[in-house]
């Protein structure tokens, strides 16, 4: 466990604690008591009077962690719509590759993908503060501000209707982009006759990506086998329903530091003055919470539509408020689904039949001269933990500070957009059929880290060292 040092900006650093696991403190200390160099003495372990020389050496580090945590902030300043979390529409990927080592070749792709870009999935999501302004401009106490998102709110409406949910042309159309840049960058994968088997959780919009994605291959290449199919059969590891990790997503722990958190940082009562010009009124008839979770995420989707280009309601919300309802969406996701001790660090495991299904189906198809692609297609709720159950680019860290979460990397805007994939590329050296198979890892068509030992080449390991950590880390794993 750890102290943690805040400034007024609440941005922690942790320190090492000398009372033990278990027994870290938070210290709150003001800004200005660092400028006046008034510290607080901690007990050292180190001996009398070192806690503190410790203490002044830790802090001298802190201009780089705090500028660190506040990047995302800059970002999203920049452009507000990568505060939209999971409704992040697919950013294009950057395109840099590390070549891999001399004389071998991609033969193999093992890959999970979320479906596309999408409407809100209930049309709630859309009725519901649109009745709250429609019922505040009967009683005359809406502003202009709250009238134009009104008339915004219905627009998206009338496109989304009857579509929640549903995969929508932006959505199919990253999947086709997908395709065309695997096959663009493993085209020896996929040449020749070759099979790729692609399977589907049992939505819609995921059959849809799916198609979307192998008709692009079938343009790039009309002789692939392909295999494909969407079945309840499938959902034990596609869509694994785990009803005691579920519920360990809200325990008591989540709930107060969500609570606490909430308590500390969020205050929509300026929103609520530029919608409504009765504050009683407002005071009174507006769950001002529910209000502001639900114009931000109205505000969020729009990106994912057809009306993105003349449509947006970043407009009301501040710099500060986007930055914060980001926050608290990042915070939700990684107690939820991360490998936050608050959940007892094991909801990524909510993935081990998908990654036991991956290990063994690559072994499968690498005994074949020719083994072709693997596709799968599901949800964010699966990219996630997954990506935290590989530690991709170290996000199965465990948190207890949850303001720090930035500071140490854990940003899940990239790790799960709209169309967010994990692409698993295996190498093989065709002169020398007995060296190691390699393996690399995509988040999101960008290479990623494994805490796997590393090769002579960056990005790139030993499939035996994969299996031998992720199988050991499988079988450790005890139901709760």
């Amino acid at each position: 466990m750890s102290h943690f040092i805040s400034f007024l900006s609440r941005q922690y650093i942790s320190l090492p604690s000398p009372f033990g696991e278990g027994s870290g403190v938070r210290l709150l200390l003001p800004f200005q008591s660092f400028l006046s160099r008034q510290y607080i003495p901690l007990p050292s372990p180190f001996g009398e009077g070192l806690g503190v020389r410790l203490l002044l050496f830790l802090l001298s580090f802190l201009p780089s962690l705090y500028l660190s945590a506040q990047s995302f902030r800059k970002e999203i300043d920049a452009q507000p719509e990568l505060s939209a979390s999971n409704y992040l529409a697919y950013p294009a990927p950057s395109g840099r590759l590390t070549p891999p080592p001399a004389g071998y070749v991609p033969v193999y792709i093992s890959h999970y993908g979320r479906h596309g870009s999408r409407y809100l999935i209930r049309k709630e999501q859309y009725i519901r503060p649109l009745r709250v302004l429609e019922r505040a401009d009967s009683a005359g106490v809406l502003t202009d501000a709250g009238r134009d998102a009104a008339a915004k709110i219905r627009r998206m409406l009338a496109e989304s209707y009857d579509r929640w949910g549903e995969l929508t042309p932006l959505g199919a159309e990253q999947h086709r982009r997908i395709a065309r840049r695997m096959y663009e960058r493993f085209p020896s994968v996929f040449s020749g006759p070759v099979w790729v088997d692609a399977r589907s959780t049992v939505v819609i919009r995921c059959i849809l990506s799916m198609e979307n994605e192998l008709q692009e291959l079938l343009r790039c290449n009309p002789r692939l086998q392909i295999r494909h199919d969407a079945s309840e059969h499938d959902m034990y590891y596609m869509n694994l329903s785990d009803e005691k990790l579920a519920r360990q997503k809200e325990n008591d722990e989540v709930k107060t530091t969500m609570k606490e958190w909430d308590g500390q940082h969020l205050d929509c009562r300026p929103l609520l003055s530029r919608l409504f010009t009765d504050t009683a009124y407002a005071g009174r008839n507006i769950d001002a919470p529910q209000l502001a979770h639900d114009l931000f995420s109205l505000a969020g989707i729009v990106q994912n539509s057809e009306i993105r280009h003349s449509l947006s309601l970043y407009s009301l919300f501040t710099p500060d408020e986007r930055y914060r309802l980001w926050q608290r969406a990042n915070i939700w996701w990684y107690l939820h689904y991360g490998g936050a001790p608050q959940n007892g660090g094991t909801q990524p495991f909510s993935q081990r039949n998908l990654l036991r299904n991956i290990i063994t189906t690559a072994d499968s198809c690498l005994a074949l001269s020719r083994p072709g692609a693997t596709l799968r297609f599901g949800h964010e709720t699966m990219v996630m933990p997954l990506t935290c159950l590989l530690d991709l680019n170290s996000s199965g860290i465990q948190v207890f500070c949850v303001d720090s979460l930035e500071a140490k990397g854990w940003i899940g805007s990239r790790i799960f957009p709209m169309a967010a994939n994990i692409q698993l590329v295996f190498y093989r050296n065709p002169r020398r059929p007995h060296a190691d198979v390699l393996v690399k890892a995509l988040l999101n068509e960008e290479e990623a880290t494994m805490p796997l030992p590393a090769t002579a080449t960056p990005f790139y390991y030993r499939w035996s060292d994969f299996k031998r950590l992720y199988l050991a880390k499988l079988d450790s794993y005890r139901e709760p």
